[in-house]
């Protein structure tokens, strides 16, 4: 009896209708945490590493405004001082390449960096250059006013944006050494966003000069979702669209968390940057130096 119990048992379950399929879900997509840069859509940025500004640097800022007689305005105000005079030595540089149309914006006040009394000269400006100093203090009196809103609007119609050491490292969408307190660090909570002219990016400045070749490492290591751009003292990077060039005396370094550079990875190390020198070119889209490099990386 026993044994036709369990005959009976196997036939129904073998009798009953097969279940369906579970149903296929799409694969999950793989997350990535991979720099999306974006430059410019219209107008040019020249990004300068602090340090003597050569005539190349001047020379390729005017030619984008469109000639030395293009409307320039000087923001000093990283600079820290309280009124700058129409003779302020800062802007000796321009007078002496021969620019013709010379604004000195400043102020303290974010109210007056807010009102269209103030920021009239952005709205025929062609070239807008940001002096040196420190950080924290463009972000304390600029960020988020319509002064910065009006600098946006410089490029939007075919303008230049420019600034060297501080007035370089503000342009970006994620500032480093945006630190109160001293220029040292390089993740500053409440001084980590710049103005985000050209976005997914961290650029600082000096990096030869002052030894600072390495200090990218750690921010990208943090935010790999950021590209590392150092800039060594008189040199530039002119951004346009998806494309910049290097251009000046010295060096830049690429600080790309996803790679480890051919020359550093033989030498033993694990650092995440490449050099690039005068006339080579990187895009911005792929995230890859544009041809092969003229020499060998040191």
């Amino acid at each position: 009896m026993g044994s036709i119990r369990k005959a009976l048992i196997v036939l129904a379950v073998f009798s009953l209708p097969a279940l369906p399929a579970p149903p296929a879900f799409p694969a999950l997509p793989a997350l990535s945490a991979n720099p999306v840069v974006k430059g410019p859509e219209r107008g040019a940025l020249v990004i300068v590493g602090g340090g003597k500004v050569g005539t190349e640097i001047l020379s390729r800022m005017f030619d984008l405004a469109g000639g030395k007689d293009a409307p320039l305005v000087v923001i000093p105000t990283a600079n820290g001082q309280d009124e700058y005079p129409a003779d302020w030595p800062g802007l000796k540089m321009f007078r002496d390449f021969g620019a013709t149309d010379i604004t000195l914006l400043h102020t303290k006040d974010r109210k007056q960096a807010d009102s269209e009394a103030f920021v009239r000269p952005l709205m025929a400006a062609k070239l807008v250059w940001f002096v040196g100093g420190r950080q924290w203090r463009l972000v304390d009196v600029y960020a988020h006013t319509r002064t910065q809103r009006e600098i946006e609007r410089v490029l939007e119609r075919d303008g230049v944006v420019a600034g060297s050491s501080a007035g370089a490292s503000i342009l970006s969408s994620y500032l480093v050494r945006g630190a109160r307190e001293n220029n040292f660090v390089m993740m500053a909570p409440g001084y980590e966003e710049g103005f985000g002219l050209i976005k997914g990016v961290a650029l600082d400045q000096h990096m030869l000069t002052r030894n600072r070749q390495d200090d990218l490492e750690e921010v990208v290591a943090r935010h790999p979702e950021v590209l590392g751009i150092g800039l060594d003292e008189s040199t530039a990077i002119v951004v346009r669209g998806q494309q910049f060039e290097v251009i000046g005396a010295s060096k830049i370094a690429i600080h790309d968390g996803r790679i480890v550079s051919g020359a550093q990875e033989r030498n033993g190390g694990k650092k995440k940057y490449f050099f690039m020198g005068p006339g080579e070119q990187y895009d911005l889209t792929k995230l890859e130096r544009i041809g092969k490099p003229p020499r060998s990386e040191p």
